[in-house]
């Protein structure tokens, strides 16, 4: 544990040192304030007291975020030679990829924190469902984890950052709304299937306040076949060094 954390801090001292962090969090505060109560069907004009409309702006903002946070992680060990160094360490393959797993959940949890005041001015103009919101909440975070570990998995295939950026929005963009849009046209059990694969219809699911294990399970499957696959890709570039 001790060694996943002092991971975890280098790569969120990176992500500040180079400004990425603060960029995230300014970007993703400033397009989420504004199209949550500025623009178009903001929460003022809507006649209900949730936030659904922000939960759909951080679906699609996150969406293009975390490929950007997650490009460097092992690219970046690889192309400057420090992989090899650093598993020479008393560092497991799996230490290391939690680490760089846990360091960009804890950016993307801290974008996430300020917008809680979005909550909180909610609730002081009027009732609004806190087990919607709290879910919703909960949402994000493991759609998050889940483009996080998928993320992780494409950065371990290249030495190139721009590459592993764009493989991660390829293949997330099945997940995030391609798989959707098949299981909408799509009758009987292939509807059924596709929906599954949803990313769209585990999150919605959630964000609305139901709680349905198969949700969760989707999003844990994807987590961990992410970060076993990424784990298996090193082990294999480190056999035929």
């Amino acid at each position: 544990m001790n060694q996943i954390l002092q991971i975890a801090r280098r790569e969120l001292v990176g992500f500040f040192a180079s400004l990425m962090g603060y960029v995230l969090i300014i970007m993703f505060l400033g397009f989420s304030g504004f199209f949550t109560w500025i623009y178009g069907d903001d929460i003022f004009f809507i006649g209900e007291a949730n936030l659904n409309i922000f939960f759909k702006v951080a679906y699609w903002s996150l969406f293009f975020f975390i490929p950007a946070l997650t490009m460097r992680s092992l690219t970046g060990e690889i192309r400057g030679g420090t992989l090899e160094l650093l598993l020479t360490k008393p560092i497991t393959y799996w230490q290391l990829i939690l680490g760089k797993f846990t360091s960009t959940i804890i950016l993307i949890s801290m974008a996430l924190a300020p917008s809680v005041i979005y909550y909180i001015s909610l609730w002081s103009i009027g009732s609004v469902d806190h087990p919607a919101i709290i879910l919703g909440y909960i949402g994000l975070l493991m759609m998050s984890m889940s483009y996080i570990s998928l993320g992780i998995f494409c950065s371990s295939l290249s030495d190139s950052p721009i590459i592993a950026l764009l493989s991660t929005l390829f293949i997330g963009i099945f997940f995030h709304q391609i798989f959707e849009t098949i299981a909408s046209s799509s009758l009987g059990v292939m509807g059924s299937f596709f929906s599954s694969l949803s990313m769209f219809t585990h999150f919605e699911s959630i964000s609305r306040g139901i709680f349905d294990l198969q949700d969760f399970i989707f999003f844990f499957s994807m987590i961990f076949f992410g970060l076993y696959a990424s784990k298996e890709i090193l082990v294999s570039r480190n056999l035929n060094a």
